[in-house]
């Protein structure tokens, strides 16, 4: 169990540097064609910091775990929206928030979370479930486009060659993040073999734990070099992502099964943080430690709330 536990390492450790990487020069090649900086952190980079739960939710399907898929999914949502989201101010000044963006991305997430527990009653996920929830996220992507601000960040010229190269560097990383992925999820399955721990559950709280450690890098990162706007819809976005991409594009691979009273748990559960988190930062139109504890505490209640059935 030692060797699993080392190679789940190792996958988080590759899919963390590569999906830093792959941010990093998608969020430039975005620059590069002027597109607006929450613009780009609701879908380039939600999308970029979302690939190690895409590739889990792949790799995992394709093998008959949908639990890990699911359970990654759905834990991420919870935990992004609570740890990841509420850890930014005790590591950064308190910031200024856009209560429309955040009201409508985060009503977006909550719909994709029970269209999701829908789609998982009967215990299985189908390919038109899947096309049905990818579709679900492209509408609610088309709309944050179209009600997008148009005040935004100042964007920078970039040369066509600069362009092609970090389109290169994306594609590149975004395969380097595919394979740590895909090492992490293996690793995952032998270890809730050998525990005897229900896969749902370990997905629910390591794997999204894990795959969400580069939402924090980059929101962080984008934070301290004033990058308010990509990190908040960076954040939000991913959550959007997870609730209805993530989910989705395994089983149009890979229909699989699912445990459907535990998804449907964790789907409510996730509904109900997303909504209270999402409710508070709106009302006080700052994220400070305040809310940041408030989210914290919101996490750590659901995290009590499994372990204690």
């Amino acid at each position: 169990m030692l060797v699993w536990i080392v190679i789940a390492i190792a996958g988080i450790g590759i899919t963390f540097v590569a999906s830093r990487k792959a941010v990093h020069y998608a969020s430039a090649l975005a620059q590069g064609l002027s597109i607006p900086p929450f613009i780009v952190g609701v879908t380039l980079v939600s999308i970029g910091t979302d690939i190690p739960e895409i590739a889990n939710s792949i790799i995992a399907s394709a093998a008959g775990h949908g639990d890990l898929n699911v359970g990654d999914s759905i834990g991420s949502v919870m935990t992004q929206i609570t740890l990841v989201f509420g850890l930014l101010p005790f590591f950064s000044k308190p910031f200024s928030v856009d209560r429309g963006r955040v009201l409508m991305i985060g009503s977006f997430t909550v719909l994709g979370l029970g269209l999701g527990a829908f789609f998982v009653w009967d215990g299985f996920l189908s390919r038109t479930d899947a096309m049905l929830l990818i579709t679900a996220w492209a509408v609610f992507m088309g709309l944050s486009w179209h009600f997008a601000p148009n005040l935004s960040e100042p964007v920078m010229p970039m040369p066509s060659r600069q362009k092609v190269w970090d389109a290169f560097l994306v594609l590149f990383f975004l395969v380097l993040v595919a394979v740590g992925a895909g090492a992490f999820v293996k690793a995952l399955i032998e270890i809730s073999a050998t525990l005897g721990v229900p896969e749902y559950l370990i997905s629910f709280f390591g794997a999204s734990l894990g795959t969400s450690l580069p939402e924090l890098a980059v929101d962080l990162t984008a934070l301290m070099s004033g990058k308010r706007d990509i990190a908040i819809g960076g954040i939000i976005g991913a959550c959007l992502v997870d609730a209805t991409l993530s989910i989705g594009a395994g089983p149009l691979f890979s229909p699989t099964f699912v445990t459907s009273a535990l998804a449907i748990q964790g789907a409510f559960i996730a509904m109900i943080f997303t909504s209270l988190a999402v409710l508070m930062i709106s009302v006080k139109g700052e994220h400070n430690r305040w809310t940041g504890s408030f989210m914290l505490i919101l996490y750590a209640t659901g995290y009590l709330f499994f372990i204690t059935r």
